[in-house]
């Protein structure tokens, strides 16, 4: 009797409810102090996202030198970080989910991008949750190869080349001060998908999806900005998210068809050698 199959139905129903809730949280109209019509509301997000992070860019280079001196030390030190690993993720999230959800433009006064806000605060908990009992390990072992070809997304992401007229920045210093990482959602997931995906599948796998699930929602609303002329480039360093968070999706799914065939190799070696 096979016993795994139904624990793996119910599994894929109660992701698929994830998802939905998911879905449905990102809805959730933005707050406004002045009244919008519902045909507004991706203008309402623009003009928050353009002034939301003005107030923290000075503290813009502690993300920076954190991640860089995180990462060192996993190197140094492995599954001896997992805890601080998912801690310093939770609390990220959460110093994003404020930092960028809530502020005051001047065509709509005080704005709140409550989905925003909410989905941040999610991914923040569930992480913090994950330092107290801990499933993900930080061991760079057994990477493959092809994985570097992700590389170049998540240091884009990082480096966040942009000046203030939305126009490409690749001013070397900008891997230091950039305020988008550390401070934006957009630009932070994809480092930390990254990690993850490396570090799969010695992950907690309902945590990695639902923080790349929320990636890919985002990376998908991004894709407006292509459709601005003046803000195309912002289009460009979102493709790293909605890239990272569809591969960080995908690669279970990949993982159990090879983990699968290869069962399947070795049972008709063990036939023909019989």
């Amino acid at each position: 009797m096979d016993l795994k199959r139904p624990v793996n139905k119910q599994k894929k129903k109660s992701y698929i409810f994830i998802y939905i809730a998911l879905v449905i949280i990102m809805f959730i109209p933005p707050h406004a102090e002045k009244p919008y019509l519902q045909q507004q509301t991706p203008d309402v997000i623009k003009n928050l996202l353009m002034v939301v992070i003005n107030p923290y860019v000075a503290y813009a280079p502690i993300f920076h030198i954190m991640t860089i001196l995180l990462i060192i030390l996993i190197i140094l030190y492995k599954d001896k970080m997992s805890r601080i690993f998912t801690g310093y993720m939770g609390i990220n999230y959460l110093v994003i989910g404020f930092a960028s959800s809530i502020g005051t433009t001047e065509k709509y006064g005080f704005v709140v991008f409550t989905s925003a806000l909410v989905l941040c605060l999610i991914i923040s908990t569930i992480w913090i949750i994950e330092t107290f009992k801990p499933k993900t390990i930080t061991a760079f072992k057994s990477i493959s190869p092809r994985l570097y070809f992700l590389l170049p997304l998540a240091l884009l992401a990082f480096w966040s080349p942009v000046n203030s007229k939305i126009m490409p920045n690749f001013n070397p210093i900008l891997l230091l001060n950039s305020p988008e990482y550390g401070l934006t959602f957009c630009l932070t997931t994809p480092v930390f998908l990254f990690l993850l995906i490396l570090f799969y599948p010695k992950v907690n796998i309902l945590n990695y999806k639902i923080t790349a699930f929320i990636g890919l929602e985002f990376g998908i609303l991004n894709m407006q900005w292509f459709f601005t002329p003046k803000m195309a480039w912002m289009g460009v360093l979102h493709l790293p998210l909605i890239i990272l968070s569809l591969y960080a999706l995908l690669l279970p799914v990949f993982s159990r068809e090879k983990s699968a065939q290869t069962v399947d190799d070795r049972i008709i070696l063990s036939l023909q050698n019989s």
